[in-house]
């Protein structure tokens, strides 16, 4: 137990900075953030702050219900229920400040101190945060940049590897489709087989489905339709629809176990924002879908030209891609590691985020390609690019 003027080891545990410490140009030119997971375009009209007023809306600066307001809960389980395919009532919805927050508040009411989650990695930084937040362990198990799922046998890798980091004190799992930092998609095959072997084991499943309206070839397959006992399914504003500052997302879940993260919740955030929470149900009652389909189209476009361009795989979904740079760390001792290539591109302008804040990745770096407009987006991938020499 910390004593005065120490701190709790669980924060001692977690970073201050999730992505990069580095140093960028001292130049005057603003260095080009191809390293955080946001959007060059702002939400659509009517979904913004400047058009919510409180004749329009009386009690927006007031608290809304800890669940979140009833008609976003009821617009989600509808949404959510069509989407999945998933009978959902506004009772297994929670609406949470961010899906972030939403995720750790899981972590904090289903995973004790001292238990273990399987991590499908490479992952999002944090949920590893989380669970050491909460005194809980975090297990990796490379997939995403390991298993080829045209191989023959790619099921019985990925349930191996699963099997393999299983330790008795494993609660749960968590995987994200479409996937950061990848850009792929989790096939059918594989979840099916997970979701059976997460049952016969006894864990809870938390299935991040923020990037799913950010799908460009195949399809998104919802873990929850899959195992809706179990599956806790994480949503965000933030990604399908522009809104990141707005810290607004939501859970959908079996009633149990939304009712225990819904009493964590109330101890952190109390509510999420209520403007936020109107802009969000705007989004849904159709001011948002056009924007969808526009942000989907646009992201797809840069998001293929920046793979070209770097020569990896085009995503097939999200707004990343997870670059192995060990042929230039390994063929020019100027760039020594990591971190010193990280510095050298920041002194370039150009800001991206190193692997082993996704796992153990210690020769990746992942890109963003929405988190700045187009133009300077390719100004910075084609810096990327003649420095890696590709």
């Amino acid at each position: 137990m910390p004593q005065y003027p120490n701190v709790a080891s669980a924060a001692q545990s977690v970073s201050d900075s999730v992505y990069s410490k580095v140093r960028h140009s001292k130049s005057d030119e603003s260095p080009i953030p191809l390293h955080v997971g946001d959007t060059w375009m702002e939400p659509a009209l009517g979904c913004r702050m400047q058009d919510l007023t409180v004749e329009d809306y009386p009690g927006l600066h007031r608290y809304s219900a800890v669940p979140g307001l009833s008609e976003l809960r009821k617009a989600i389980a509808e949404h959510h229920g069509a989407r999945s395919q998933v009978e959902t009532s506004p009772n297994q919805v929670l609406v949470t400040a961010g899906a972030t927050a939403g995720l750790a508040a899981t972590v904090g009411a289903l995973v004790s101190p001292g238990e273990s989650v399987l991590l499908t990695a490479p992952y999002w930084p944090l949920i590893a945060g989380s669970l050491r937040a909460f005194g809980a362990q975090a297990i990796d198990v490379p997939l995403m940049t390991d298993v080829d799922d045209s191989a023959p046998d790619a099921v019985e890798q990925v349930l191996a590897r699963f099997e393999a980091a299983r330790r008795p004190d494993t609660v749960a799992v968590y995987w994200n489709t479409p996937h950061n930092p990848t850009g792929r998609l989790m096939p059918r095959g594989w979840l099916d087989a997970l979701v059976d072997w997460a049952r016969q084991n006894d864990l809870w499943i938390f299935a991040d489905d923020v990037y799913e309206d950010c799908v460009y070839s195949g399809q998104h397959v919802y873990t929850r339709a899959l195992a809706p006992e179990r599956t806790i399914s994480v949503h965000s504003f933030s990604k399908a629809y522009g809104m990141a500052g707005n810290r607004c997302g939501y859970l959908v879940g079996p009633q149990e176990g939304i009712s225990a993260i819904r009493r964590i919740m109330t101890n952190i955030n109390y509510s999420a924002c209520t403007a936020s929470q109107t802009a969000a149900l705007k989004a849904l009652q159709g001011a948002g879908q056009a924007w969808v389909d526009q942000a989907r189209e646009k992201y797809a476009e840069i998001g293929a030209w920046a793979a070209d361009r770097l020569g990896v795989a085009a995503p097939a979904g999200s707004t990343f891609l997870f670059v192995d740079v060990s042929e230039a760390l390994n063929n020019d001792s100027d760039k020594k590691d990591l971190p010193t290539l990280l510095q050298r591109l920041a002194e370039l302008g150009v800001i991206v985020a190193p692997g082993p804040s996704f796992g153990p990745y210690p020769h990746h770096i992942r890109v963003c390609f929405t988190a700045t407009d187009p133009a300077r987006t390719r100004q910075g991938i084609e810096r990327l690019a003649l420095f890696l020499k590709r």
